[in-house]
């Protein structure tokens, strides 16, 4: 292999790269990033057998071939280098890489050793990025991080011709989004799948100037693959039972308040300065043209902050309680400037809603409080 390229590109490349490359791992060869040239292309990949990336950028290639290298050590040795041309030549299993005034020998493995990663997709799945982004950004947050039940720090995708939902929840919220999609030739009829939270966090770092995600779910390996310009994210999917979250989504409610979602965010901040003391605990007493939020700790003091809201319903003795960071990280999810919350009773899961936007609603449930 020998060929020439830009130190910028490929740095970006295998810093991306490098955060997939598990150096922990038993399998030394885990912790290499692979090189492969050909033609006009510089493939560079990694894998920690969970998430994979396979990124492409263009290289003056004058001999093809491959070789796998240490991620760490080559991440910081191209990115410490200066902005100008790189030749990369391998002989054996020895990366040469000289720039003007530098040049390094680079010990690797054997490439054939390297796991092999999805590289093209067949029949893609097609979503705009920015209603996806916005999305994730609804979901994703209401994942558990609770390893023991495992489905449930992933997101499920509910796919059709015609739309895709998104639920994620960690058993004390749930979020669910829809996006419509318009002419979309590779749909399947109904599919569902649950994705780790992890890959779909670098989505967003890989979507600078590309205006849509590939997607294609390959059920016999039990993996789903998004392909983002020259970025190819693969990961494995979870695989069990999703709960049944349309049963816990109530019907119908007794009360709707409307409010200011700023004015709400405020509050609910000024409430959590006493209730990290007390459990994360904030208090929603209703009234009929108001809603006070309260918090108090034993050792700290406490406050009560009146947000006019529009209320409709019977709130006499209303009074709901919630953990203060379940509000906060919906509050900071809603992109309109009215949101709308629906109770039944204080026992019963709050459903919070953004008016601006019919496709996204979020649910929590209460706290018990012993009065």
């Amino acid at each position: 292999m020998k060929l020439t390229v830009l130190q910028e590109n490929l740095a970006k490349a295998v810093t991306q790269a490098s955060r997939f490359a598990s150096v922990r791992s038993q399998l030394p060869i885990l912790g290499n990033i692979l090189l492969k040239a050909t033609k006009t292309k510089l493939t560079i990949s990694s894998t920690n057998l969970e998430i994979s990336v396979l990124i492409q950028i263009g290289a003056k290639i004058e001999e093809e071939g491959q070789i796998s290298i240490p991620s760490k050590v080559i991440s910081e040795l191209v990115n410490n280098l200066p902005k100008e041309q790189i030749t990369l030549e391998s002989e054996k299993e020895q990366l040469k890489i000289k720039t003007s005034g530098f040049s390094s020998n680079i010990l690797g493995m054997d490439a054939t050793d390297f796991p092999k990663i999805p590289g093209i997709l067949a029949k893609p799945f097609s979503l705009p990025k920015k209603e996806i982004l916005e999305s994730l950004s609804q979901a994703v947050f209401a994942t558990s991080v609770d390893e023991t039940r495992p489905i449930l720090t992933g997101v499920l995708f509910i796919l059709s011709k015609n739309s895709v939902v998104l639920v994620a929840t960690d058993g004390f919220r749930l979020s669910q989004k829809k996006i419509i999609l318009n002419n979309q030739k590779n749909g399947p009829v109904v599919q569902k799948i649950v994705i780790p939270k992890g890959v779909l966090g670098e989505i967003g770092r890989s979507l600078e100037d590309v205006p849509e995600v590939q997607l294609e779910i390959q059920e016999k390996e039990k993996q789903v693959i998004f392909g983002l310009g020259d970025v190819i994210l693969s990961s494995r999917l979870l695989e069990g039972d999703y709960p049944d979250f349309e049963k816990i989504i109530p019907k119908n409610s007794s009360i709707t308040v409307r409010l200011d979602k700023e004015e709400l965010l405020r509050a609910v901040k000024l409430a959590s300065i006493f209730a990290k003391e007390a459990a994360n605990i904030v208090k929603l007493r209703l009234s009929k043209d108001s809603i006070k939020v309260l918090a108090e700790s034993s050792s700290a003091g406490s406050q009560e902050t009146d947000v006019e809201a529009k209320v409709d319903g019977e709130t006499k003795g209303f009074e709901i309680a919630f953990n203060y960071r379940f509000l906060e990280e919906f509050l900071h999810s809603v992109t309109g400037e009215e949101v709308k919350m629906e109770f039944t009773t204080t026992d019963k899961a709050g459903v919070f809603t953004d008016s601006s936007d019919p496709n996204y609603l979020h649910l929590i449930m209460p706290v018990r409080v012993q009065s």
